[in-house]
């Protein structure tokens, strides 16, 4: 029998893993992180990042109440997005009942242009993640459990927390050879960061990248100052199973994007998964696609039911169907949402 990872990894690569002449189960793929943990535990969100105990009981109690559902990446050491750009000294302001907020540092490219990248193992939070993933890897080995992937933030996303979103999107049609220096930067940071948090594990298998912000691009801008950084991401960690995820609807850059090296595409409900899936082909798995707020929060079972047997009925045939919100857990989604995502995947039956 399969496990929720291996049918996702089966997925991811187009593949079959039930029993000879029966189609494979959609697996079903959840992103999971502060913003939604700590209030579906009711737990304050500032003992969730503080209390190892705490946090490792949370994420262990989704095996329990969810034990068909792939957490990506699954124990996630984070505190919100606050990580890398902490390594550049960005202030972080904390909350009890949200994930940290962060104001960017210094809106001059010039000056962003001459940093260099971050150091994992020193900078900001990100020694305090490194240390915290060996230790809770050593303590889920005994229990014969394994984090499986790493995460970081997107170069966009990274450097917008540097400069703002405003004067990096402006760069990009005014000074494009900075931001293009900046962005160099970023990702040597970021190839970096993941890395070192593949290092700290004992049997990591993927990254998951995670770049909002370039669904707001052009198209010609995406593929002459995007395309090269996350190309280059992608490729460095060739062997891995690679996930991005990009719900900000994007439709005029789905040709470009399949050619960035990725796996496994989450993206905006926005967007027909039909439509997505025809124009990517097999260049890459499809992970969604159900509306993460307006159902997998304000919506009834039923209808997040319908609406995933819908994804199934667009998408899933042919392979390569990942079922999972279009985008990450919303804070305040129901567990019973939750299970009927997973009801759907076991009931859904090519037709």
């Amino acid at each position: 029998m399969t496990t929720p990872w291996e049918r996702f990894l089966t997925a991811a690569r187009f593949g079959q893993t039930d029993a000879e002449f029966q189609p494979a189960q959609v697996p079903v793929a959840l992103i999971v992180d502060s913003p939604w943990l700590p209030g579906f535990a009711g737990v304050n969100t500032l003992d969730y990042f503080l209390d190892p105990e705490e946090w490792l009981q949370i994420n262990l109690n989704l095996l329990q109440q969810f034990p068909d559902v792939a957490w990506i990446p699954g124990f996630w050491v984070e505190y919100g997005m606050a990580a890398e750009p902490s390594a550049f000294g960005c202030r972080m302001h904390f909350y009890s009942d949200r994930p940290p907020s962060i104001e960017p540092v210094y809106p001059n490219l010039s000056y962003w242009a001459e940093i260099a990248p971050a150091n994992p193992e020193q900078d900001g939070l990100m020694p305090l993640v490194l240390r915290q993933y060996q230790r809770m890897d050593e303590r889920l080995a005994a229990q014969g459990l394994a984090i499986h992937m790493v995460s970081a933030r997107g170069p966009l996303t990274s450097a917008s927390w540097l400069v703002g979103i405003g004067p990096l999107m402006e760069g990009m049609l005014s000074q494009p050879e900075l931001v293009n220096r900046l962005l160099e930067m970023v990702t040597t940071t970021i190839i970096r960061w993941l890395e070192a948090q593949l290092a700290s594990l004992s049997r990591p298998e993927g990254i998951l990248l995670l770049d909002d912000l370039v669904g707001m691009v052009s198209r010609r801008t995406y593929e002459q100052l995007v395309a090269p950084h996350l190309q280059r991401i992608f490729g460095h960690f060739s062997g891995l199973v690679r996930i991005y995820h990009n719900d900000t609807p994007c439709k005029h850059l789905l040709e470009p994007l399949a050619e960035a090296g990725f796996d496994v595409f989450n993206f905006s409900h926005q967007m027909d998964i039909a439509e997505v899936k025809t124009r990517l082909g097999h260049r890459s798995a499809l992970m969604g696609n159900v509306a993460p707020l307006d159902l997998g929060v304000h919506g009834s079972p039923d209808q997040v039911y319908a609406a995933a047997m819908a994804c199934l009925d667009k998408a899933a045939p042919g392979g390569g169907m990942i079922l999972s919100f279009g985008g990450g857990v919303s804070p305040g989604a129901p567990a019973e949402n939750i299970h009927a995502l997973i009801q759907a995947a076991k009931d859904w039956k090519p037709k």
